[in-house]
């Protein structure tokens, strides 16, 4: 199949971009819109500015990970799994095509201006013009972008001259009441100019189409929403302060009034061409990422294969266009206008509550595969507050917009069970999520392993080409480990049985074929080399394979069972893994695989000689005593058993502990050692500790706190304090 051509640079996205949000958000809406809160408008330019810039973050680092066509849809899909994504498939481009109708429409009163043209033509002008912008869509991508570039430039010009001009003309007496509805006036008004702003992460649509996306995807969206940003509270607050706020109350073409106030009727003549111009190219902007949509979804097997399909010569997506293009026909002829905008704004705030929950999702599970090169900052706090911002604008935007969206749930339900259903793919929310995540639309059910334990075969003489079924201990490799040579060593020091078996795994994302990846590669030549010269170092039996997967917790999952392992060892950053919605993989592996787990968090120590325990009450001493004198004696080390007592604690409660610990340590074939230390600051002691130490012995805690227990983000502080190694065990027997 042919693939999108990338031919977009940074200028020509962020043209895009700007096309998107510079039509009908300040060419028609700010009339209307100073109605619901006075000459507060620029303010609520400004707080929707603020209550988006989480999605756009959020938006520019998922477009990194995922550079491919489909924008917040591909996003939401891959979290959430394919019946969300049909969903949120069908309302971007709904909400996009919407907004897009709406310009054509709004262009209307500006085109008015410029002749005698009745109301009743305009909206098939709006159609005329339409088909010229399909035509232009169809052939080719690359054309659209340069002429968006012209128009963009065009406009932001036209819009900085009437503010230079209009400035000096403010009139304070025209600025009061600056809230004429109070502060739920100004609220409101902030969801209703939200969708001035839509435009600003659209661009992720075409990512398939940009050059090197991962720079200058999150560059083109940050850019263009300041620029817009400025524009927009710049010219709102120079409109009402040049024209009375009655006037604007009916004025759907406010920029024409701005010029013509301000330089006579031949500048708003100029000013009304610029608009008609403008309001095409974002209807221009609109159809070609809203025409991805439906691409992206017939390509992830969502809508029919013909939608999917690429033209020879042009290589755009015509069938998609054209659908695009129908039904924006029928929104023209049919639809009010006013009420699409309200629509299309609906639509647009759910969607960007999905994307910040795609961030955190995605972040908190660890996806293998999820690797952005650009990641939002002040993460989660900037997500949380986008989520929590969108559902209070979504509240206030009433309850036909709140039916609407039910209803697309209703139909993209429906087009899944029909048309998508048979997808195998699952989202990550469903492969990590907690059961209160589940709940919402999961069924509980054991997913297939498909074409998991796939080895890629390794010329070297030391392998058997198969994942050995006795192995003692498994040991996952999944690429951000600090020393693998380290990790498999301290695998290989808790096995009790003679074959240790490391797995290196790749987890691609469910639409990547498997083959297109299973192939030899520098990366596990060397592993199979550094685990060869271990093997004989260390006089140890150390097997090597390599796996390719959509799954990587079912994968993990099935090599335990295969293998019947006493161990299963996991490199580790020392982050918690328990939450109430989504946990990653480290803490699926815990609760869901049978053996024993440890984690090791290598801090760069190659030597281990002294080893110490610090364990927390409650635990198994005796079974993690055993496990330690088995490490100690592998690498010929001491075991220190470390106790953390309270000042206040009796030298008779001491003595109690000393005699205990040293009646755990009489089995124990290495030299070993008891420590007791008085202090109120446990984490601050084992810190100091750890310094005279190699490796640091813990249990796995209990209880976290809120931030843990609701995200799953936070670390554990003995390990993520610890200057030396840390092992970190989870004992079930």
């Amino acid at each position: 199949m042919k693939k999108l051509e990338r031919s977009l640079n940074l200028t020509t996205v962020i043209a895009i971009s700007i096309g998107g949000m510079l039509g009908s958000g300040i060419f028609v809406l700010p009339g209307i819109a100073a109605a619901k809160t006075g000459s507060s408008i620029w303010l609520a330019y400004l707080l929707a500015a603020i209550c988006i810039l989480p999605a756009a973050l959020s938006q520019s680092e998922l477009s990194t990970a995922m550079p491919s066509t489909g924008g917040a849809y591909l996003y939401i899909e891959r979290a959430f799994g394919p019946i969300f994504g049909t969903i949120a498939g069908l309302g971007l481009w709904l909400s996009l095509l919407l907004k897009s109708s709406f310009a054509l429409v709004g262009f209307g009163a500006y085109l008015s201006v410029l002749g005698n043209v009745p109301n009743d033509y305009t909206r098939y002008i709006s159609i005329f013009f339409l088909l010229i912008i399909l035509f232009l869509n169809i052939y080719g991508v690359k054309k659209v972008g340069k002429v968006q570039i012209v128009v963009v430039s065009i406009s932001l010009i036209t819009l900085i001259v009437l503010f230079v001009f209009g400035l000096p003309k403010v009139d304070p007496v025209l600025l009061d009441p600056f809230y004429s509805k109070g502060g739920m006036g100004l609220i409101s008004t902030v969801a209703f100019v939200y969708i001035s702003y839509a435009g600003v992460t659209k661009v992720a649509a075409i990512a398939g189409e940009i050059k090197n996306p991962s720079k200058n995807l999150p560059r083109a969206i940050i850019l263009s929403l300041f620029i817009m940003t400025v524009i927009y509270v710049l010219i709102a607050f120079t409109l009402v302060g040049n024209i009375p706020i009655s006037t604007l109350a009916t004025d759907i073409k406010p920029i024409y009034s701005l010029a013509e106030s301000i330089g006579g009727s031949y500048v708003g003549y100029l000013v009304a061409v610029v608009a008609v111009i403008t309001l095409i190219s974002m209807a221009n902007s609109g159809v070609l990422a809203a025409s991805r949509f439906p691409f992206a979804m017939a390509i992830d097997k969502l809508l029919p294969e013909f939608m999917g399909k690429i033209h020879v010569k042009y290589l755009t997506p015509v069938a998609s266009i054209v659908l695009t293009g129908i039904t924006m026909t029928l929104v023209i002829l049919f639809l009010d206008v006013e009420k699409i905008a309200k629509l299309a704004s609906a639509f647009m705030v759910m969607m960007f509550i999905s994307v910040n929950l795609c961030v955190v999702i995605l972040r908190e599970t660890s996806a293998q595969w999820y690797n952005p090169a650009y990641k939002s900052p002040l993460y989660p706090y900037v997500q949380i507050f986008g989520i929590i911002s969108g559902i209070i604008l979504l509240i206030l935007l009433g309850f036909i917009p709140m039916l609407a969206i039910l209803t697309i749930m209703l139909i993209g339900f429906v087009i899944y069970f029909y048309v998508g259903k048979k997808t195998a793919r699952t989202g990550i929310l469903r492969k990590y999520g907690h059961r209160p995540a589940l709940f919402l639309l999961y069924k509980k059910h054991r997913s297939e392993l498909t074409e998991s334990i796939e080895p890629v075969k390794i010329q070297d003489t030391s392998l058997d080409g198969k994942i050995a079924s006795d192995a003692g201990v498994v040991i996952p490799l999944l690429g951000n480990e600090k020393s693998p040579e380290m990790l498999v060593e301290i695998g290989a020091a808790l096995n009790r049985k003679e074959i240790t078996q490391a797995v290196h795994i790749t987890e691609v994302p469910n639409q990547t074929f498997l083959d297109a990846v299973m192939e030899e590669n520098p990366t596990i030549h060397s592993l199979a080399r550094r685990f060869g010269g271990l093997a004989k170092a260390r006089k140890a039996k150390i097997d090597f394979e390599s796996v390719v997967t959509h799954d990587l917790h079912e994968t993990i999952r099935e090599l335990s069972e295969q293998t019947h392992c006493d161990w299963m060892v996991m490199g580790w950053d020392a982050r918690a893994h328990k939450g109430i919605m989504v946990r990653n993989p480290i803490g699926w592996f815990v609760t869901h695989v049978n053996s024993d787990f440890a984690l090791f968090r290598d801090n760069g120590v190659r030597h281990i000689s002294k080893v110490v325990m610090a364990l927390r009450p409650g635990r198994r001493d005796k079974n993690f005593v055993a496990i330690a004198d088995r490490i100690c004696t592998f690498y010929k080390a001491s075991l220190t058993l470390m106790h953390v007592v309270p000042v206040t604690t009796s030298l008779d409660e001491i003595k109690e502990i000393t005699i205990a610990s040293e009646k755990l340590l009489l089995k124990a074939s290495c030299e070993s050692f008891v420590e007791v230390r008085h202090s109120n600051y446990p984490i601050e002691t084992i810190t100091e500790v750890s310094a005279e130490f190699d490796l640091l012995i813990i249990g796995t805690p209990d209880k976290g706190n809120w931030q843990n227990v609701l995200l799953g983000q936070n670390k554990d502080k003995f390990a993520d304090h610890s200057v030396c190694s840390v092992l970190r065990l989870t004992v079930k027997s």
